[in-house]
């Protein structure tokens, strides 16, 4: 072949080459352009249109016993609250009873009229007037409710099948994602609101918390309404909102849909919610925690106390750090919380605790958590004569426990441990939040029984190379760990 020829495949091949390279760019572009399109609709409203017959208006009424005092017209403690009082009384307002509404947002989850809303929406209504989308209005009763979660469930008796939605999985939801939110904002009527996933796994004040955050706009009345994806899939119910000004601001958080879920299972079962419970007092593992108890990362929940129930008959201690519970690695209080609230009542599970440098597993058979906020607990009888003397050590002035010191902090009579005399407030031990009251029960995870007691902990924490002592605190009968270095 001549040379010539050779450089003319060679251009032949370069130029289809880049031909190549140029359609496959094309292509990626078109295809990049049609992804966009379909994350990002240029409206919004076929889904509106789809969903909107299945959210709600809800209006409830409540009637009030007569007003105690001049509320809302003077400030408590000022010197005309008085003068108000007995205008008041002398026209007779003080005994009139009132008629107050209120108005919330719902959904409906199945075509015989189950409805969706926040507790906090019925909460003392004495009447629930639901009110769909086409105008038609219908009275509910209440299935029931879980005020932990907020939420309540309702029912409604329609004569003809109602338009519903279906919860999604919220665990599937991801930061970014577009979301809608409908409702019944400052009592306007319906309204749509759309926006994005500014956050998940959000904690506000309760135990089983699990919320999305949204800025997509939501305001006072949205209350109960449906955050929907962008499949028309409910996954998470309008909850609250983040203002300085009663006002959406952009901060809105809204109950995973995977909470509601099975709360709503439970409500529509047995009219109230079923939670698995261990039977554990526990805290998050520190990092000054984990070094004092020999563990090599900061995980788990350290349990601080074992009263009557599954764990105790399980063979669970306090001091033990538990790291897996029914296969699952524990990473967290919270994160335990809520797996042994999700488990079924009566379900044995296998319990993997730290317990003196080693693991052990327990298998418990979890109770019930509803029935054992209902029991009373019992304390017991007893007396034990004490010896008055006190030391000071890790900035601590401490004593023996007697039986007055008991009587005066109101303690179980069969409490024994070192009372906090006084704390000196240069010391770590004043950082960390022990005060004069306290009672350490346990150091090193041993029962402290004596002065002598502790001594001999401190000292085996130092030859065993520790750089800090595990200490079990009582406030008001709440127990906690508080680790304490041990200096040099």
């Amino acid at each position: 072949m001549s040379a010539s020829k050779h450089e003319a495949l060679i251009i032949r091949f370069r130029f289809l080459w880049v031909s190549l390279w140029v359609g496959a760019l094309t292509l990626m572009f078109v295809l990049m352009q049609v992804a966009i399109a379909h994350a990002r609709p240029e409206s919004l409203a076929p889904l509106a249109t789809r969903i909107s017959p299945s959210v709600v208006n809800i209006t409830t009424t409540t009637v009030i016993e007569g007003r105690t005092g001049p509320q809302g017209i003077v400030p408590e403690g000022s010197p005309f609250e008085d003068f108000f009082r007995d205008f008041q009384d002398r026209n007779g307002e003080n005994n009139r009873p009132r008629r107050t509404s209120a108005l919330g947002s719902g959904f409906v989850i199945s075509e015989d009229g189950y409805v969706v809303t926040n507790n906090h929406v019925i909460e003392g209504a004495d009447q629930i007037l639901i009110e769909f989308f086409s105008g038609e209005e219908l009275p509910a009763k209440v299935i029931g409710t879980d005020p932990k979660t907020d939420i309540a469930l309702l029912k409604v008796e329609a004569p003809n099948a109602l338009p519903f939605v279906s919860f999604g999985d919220s665990d599937e939801a991801l930061v970014g994602d577009w979301v809608m939110a409908m409702g019944n904002p400052l009592g306007q009527g319906f309204s749509v609101s759309a926006g994005i996933i500014s956050a998940r796994n959000r904690a506000l004040s309760g135990t089983y918390d699990d919320y999305i955050q949204t800025d997509a706009a939501i305001n006072k009345g949205n209350s109960g309404g449906p955050l929907f994806n962008m499949d028309g899939e409910v996954i998470g119910v309008n909850t609250a909102i983040l203002s300085p000004n009663g006002g959406s601001i952009g901060i809105g958080f809204s109950m995973a849909s995977n909470v509601v879920n099975r709360v709503v299972d439970q409500l529509k079962e047995f009219g109230e919610t079923r939670r698995g419970w261990l039977g554990v007092r526990i805290q998050d593992v520190t990092d000054d925690v984990a070094e004092a108890m020999g563990l090599a990362k900061a995980a788990g929940a350290l349990v601080t106390d074992v009263p009557d129930g599954p764990a105790k008959e399980a063979g669970l201690l306090a001091g033990d750090v538990i790291i897996s519970f029914d296969g699952v690695d524990v990473d967290d209080t919270r994160a335990l919380v809520r797996q042994v609230g999700n488990t079924m009542v009566g379900k044995a599970v296998r319990v993997v605790v730290y317990r003196e440098g080693g693991t052990q597993t327990l298998l418990v058979t979890l109770g019930r958590r509803e029935d054992a906020e209902r029991a009373v607990p019992v304390t017991m009888e007893g007396d034990d004569p004490a010896e008055q003397k006190k030391t000071e050590v890790l900035g601590l002035t401490l004593t023996l426990l007697t039986a007055d010191a008991r009587s005066e902090l109101g303690l179980p009579d069969d409490m024994e441990g070192l009372v906090v005399m006084a704390v000196d407030e240069s010391t770590q031990a004043f950082e960390k939040g022990l005060r004069a009251g306290d009672v350490i029960t346990e150091a090193g995870q041993q029962k402290v029984k004596s002065l002598g007691d502790l001594d001999d902990r401190i000292t085996e924490a130092r030859e065993a190379g520790r750089k800090s002592l595990l200490l079990l605190v009582r406030r008001a009968g709440e127990p906690r760990f508080v680790a304490l270095g041990l200096g040099g």
